[in-house]
Order: structure tokens, then C-alpha cells, then sequence
């Protein structure tokens, strides 16, 4: 008997030391494991929205200033977004995408600590929108960067010709810091996305209350177009605005960068699934769709208008269907997109007309008149058009189309309120510190010369 029960515990000894060898095993085995395919996705993703960023958006605005502030376009838009990749990694996205409180993250990311773990070489993961797949966390903090980055160059767009290129640096780091990261934890930061052991995740103020927002029509477009709106009226108009010709200078250069903005946009709104599957596929369709009925809506606005055509109507038009479908891009169906499209154009088209004769400011660019007011419409017809009745995904969840539509107009109703304050106060703050504007020399001459001492073109 005593034999037998020693060789029993024998047993369970060895028995214990072989499962305590192989239990590293057994729990990466009960680990969510980054699929190879969503991630070559989301990688492809993240370097359409780069491209998108830069060289398009650099393109589009800087193909409609005259030849003489070309350069400084490319400048602030190439080395703004560069500013503002390098701020996401030291501490933006873990304001945005970490668990705080309902109005901002923490820090538990700050310089990206926790993501890769040298000495084991394990990467760390978040959650997607499906229960047990997730992502190598690195892969959808460069995502998000992209989405950071070019919000901020998309304020550029309403403040060109005048504005000092120390100025604007200096309020990209404000309002980067104190509006965007606050905007999108607010809507974007939900407690899925925290792996943290222990933690109690309290999820974004706009997010907790049913909001809407596949891509960032809110987070991007009304809040970079309500900021651009500010600065202009902070700025006040271009030297002889309205007396003398202020023509685009090269229409060619502005429909490539809309073209390429149209190719990269497809990263900006698919990818914003996290994953290859069919609301990949939704978002990708919603998006190539939408954008082809918004260059016809707005042409044939303008046509009957004005009598003409133009290539800058169609490229305008094609902006204006993206930024619409941005919030609803996986959020609506087929229908959606065909009303969505249609809409935005002759909305957007009096944005920039009628509506920026009303506001009299130089939004230089129609940064509010495309983006925010754009951006208004496509996150209020999200609530809409989600209806399974109407052909949208929205499911059992759906709270029905007042319901839904008000929670969108609150959601609407925050982002303006907070970017409008912030972008005040850090003008505020530029004007009075560097400065925001040139001199009128400096103005005149061109800022090509005066600020970077380049030329685009040979004279």
C-alpha cells in the first residue's frame, strides 16, 4: 500500500512538472493569434492613407494656389504630418486609445512602451469588432497615426497664402494635443480594445452614447473643417481678395491629387473594418460609389448654374462624395451610398458658394464648405440610412431613424462646440506667441521665397 501510494504521488509530481513545462505553450495556444490576412490588409490600408496624406492631398490643395505659394503648400502639409506621426508615437496614441476616462485616454503607451516585448519578442494585440480576432497593436497604431496626421493638413487647406509656417506648426501641436486625441477617444476609444490584465476601461463619451462613425466624419472631417473655419476668420482675408485674380495655377495638378486621393481613400474608409471581410467589402463599394455620384451631382449643379462643366467642380465633387461617406461607409448599405452620393454634391456646392458668401470669411479652400459641412450631412445621414429598412446594417441594435439621428446631432453638436473652442484658444495663443501671419511684403512677394527661399517653378 505505502508502495503504491508513493509511486501514485511519483506520478502526479511528474505529471505537475511536465504541465508546468509545457503551460507557455498551452496559453499561447489559448491566445488570440493577429490573422496574416487582416494584417497584409490593414498594412495595405495604412500606406493607402499615406498616400492620401502626402502626396495628394500636397497635390490638390497645392495645384489651386497661385505659383508663387506652390512650395510652401507641399511644406506645410509634408512636414505637418511628419510633426504630427512623431507626437502620435510619443504620446497621442495613448490619449486617444487607452483606457482613462470618458473624455481622454492615459498614458500607459506613452513613447509606444508595451507594444513589443524585447526580451520575450511577444507583440501586443487589440481587439477588432469581432469577438477573438485581433490585431498586432503596432499595426493599428500606424493606422490610426495616418488618421491624425491628416487631419491636421487638411486645416492647412484654409489658410494658405497668409499664414507662417512656424504659426502653423505650433497650432497643429496644440490643437493635435488638446482636439483631436480628446475627439477620438470620445468617439472611437471602446473597452474591446484594451488588453490591459485588470483593467476596467471606461469607453469614449460619443462612443458610450450609440454614435456612428465608421471612418471619421466626425473625428476628421468636421473637426479639421470647423478648425480650418476658425483660423480663417482668425487670419482674415488675403491681400486683395476679390480685386485681383487669385486663380488656381495648375487644375491638372489638383484633379491628380484628387484622383490619388479618391485611390488612397479606399484604405481610409475599408480599412477602417480592421479586418478583410465583408464590411471591408461594403465600406470599399460604399466608398467607390458614393464618390462616382457626388462628381456627377455636383456637375450637373454647376452646369445648370453656371452654364458650364468644370474639371474643378468634378474634383470637388469627388472630395465631397468621400467626405460624406466617411462615417457611414460600413454603416449603410448600397442604397446609402446612391442617396449619400447624389445629396452631398449640390450641398456642398452651395457650401462653397452661397454658404461662404454668407459666412464672408476666406476659407481659402472650402475646408469647411467640403469637409465640415460635408462631414455634418454624411455623419446625420449615417443615422439615417443604418435602417435595416432602408438597406443598412444596423440590425436589431438600431434604435430607429429619430432615434439614431439624434444621438448623431448630439454627436455632431459636441465635435463643433470642442473643436471650434480649441482651435480659438491655440490661434489665440500662436497669434500672440510666433505669430500667424506674414507681412504684407512677404504676402505679396509670395511665400515660396520669403519663408522657404525655394521657387516650385523656374522662372
Amino acid at each position: 500500500m505505502h508502495s503504491t501510494t508513493k509511486t501514485l504521488r511519483s506520478f502526479v509530481s511528474k505529471a505537475a512538472l511536465l504541465l508546468a513545462a509545457l503551460s507557455p505553450s498551452l496559453a499561447h495556444a489559448g491566445t488570440a493569434v493577429p490573422n496574416k490576412g487582416d494584417t497584409a490588409w490593414m498594412l495595405t490600408s495604412t500606406a493607402l492613407v499615406l498616400l492620401m496624406s502626402v502626396p495628394a492631398l500636397g497635390l490638390f490643395y497645392g495645384g489651386l494656389v497661385r505659383t508663387k505659394n506652390m512650395l510652401s503648400v507641399l511644406m506645410e502639409v509634408f512636414v505637418g504630418f511628419s510633426l504630427i506621426t512623431v507626437l502620435w508615437c510619443v504620446y497621442g496614441y495613448s490619449l486617444a486609445f487607452t483606457s482613462g476616462n470618458e473624455f481622454i485616454g492615459g498614458l500607459s503607451r506613452l513613447f509606444l512602451s508595451g507594444t513589443f516585448n524585447s526580451a520575450t519578442g511577444a507583440f501586443s494585440t487589440v481587439g477588432t469588432f469581432d469577438k477573438g480576432v485581433v490585431l498586432n497593436e503596432l499595426v493599428y497604431v500606424a493606422f490610426q497615426c495616418t488618421f491624425a496626421a491628416i487631419t491636421c493638413c487638411l486645416i492647412v487647406g484654409a489658410l494658405v497664402e497668409r499664414v507662417k509656417f512656424s504659426g502653423i506648426l505650433l497650432f497643429m501641436v496644440f490643437w493635435f494635443t488638446f482636439c483631436y486625441c480628446p475627439v477620438a477617444h470620445m468617439v472611437w476609444y471602446w473597452p474591446g480594445l484594451d488588453t490591459a490584465p485588470g483593467a476596467k476601461p471606461v469607453g469614449g463619451l460619443l462612443w458610450q452614447w450609440g454614435t456612428l462613425d465608421f471612418a471619421g466624419g466626425t473625428v476628421v472631417h468636421i473637426n479639421s473643417g470647423v478648425a480650418g473655419l476658425v483660423g480663417a476668420i482668425f487670419l482674415g482675408k488675403r491681400i486683395g481678395l476679390g480685386k485681383e485674380p487669385m486663380p488656381p495655377h495648375s487644375i491638372t495638378m489638383t484633379m491628380i491629387g484628387a484622383s490619388l486621393l479618391w485611390f488612397g481613400w479606399f484604405g481610409f474608409n475599408a480599412g477602417s473594418a480592421l479586418e478583410a471581410n465583408g464590411s471591408a467589402a461594403l465600406a470599399f463599394m460604399n466608398t467607390y460609389l458614393a464618390t462616382a455620384c457626388a462628381v456627377l451631382a455636383w456637375l450637373g449643379t454647376e452646369w445648370l448654374i453656371k452654364g458650364k462643366p468644370s474639371m474643378l467642380g468634378a474634383a470637388s465633387g469627388a472630395v465631397a462624395g468621400l467626405v460624406a461617406i466617411t462615417p457611414a461607409a460600413g454603416n449603410v448599405g448600397i442604397p446609402g451610398a446612391f442617396a449619400i452620393g447624389l445629396a452631398v454634391g449640390p450641398i456642398c456646392f452651395w457650401g462653397v458658394t452661397g454658404l461662404k458668401k454668407i459666412i464672408r470669411a476666406d476659407d481659402a479652400l472650402d475646408v469647411f464648405g467640403v469637409h465640415a459641412l460635408g462631414g455634418i450631412f454624411g455623419a446625420l445621414a449615417t443615422g439615417i440610412f443604418n435602417d435595416p429598412a432602408l438597406g443598412g446594417p444596423g440590425g436589431s441594435a438600431y434604435p430607429g431613424i429619430w432615434a439614431q439621428l439624434l444621438i448623431q446631432a448630439e454627436a455632431v453638436g459636441v465635435v463643433i462646440v470642442w473643436t471650434a473652442v480649441v482651435a480659438a484658444i491655440g490661434f489665440y495663443l500662436v497669434k500672440h506667441t510666433v505669430g500667424l501671419r506674414v507681412s504684407e511684403e512677404d504676402e505679396r512677394e509670395g511665400l515660396d521665397t520669403t519663408l522657404h527661399g525655394e521657387r516650385a517653378y523656374d522662372m
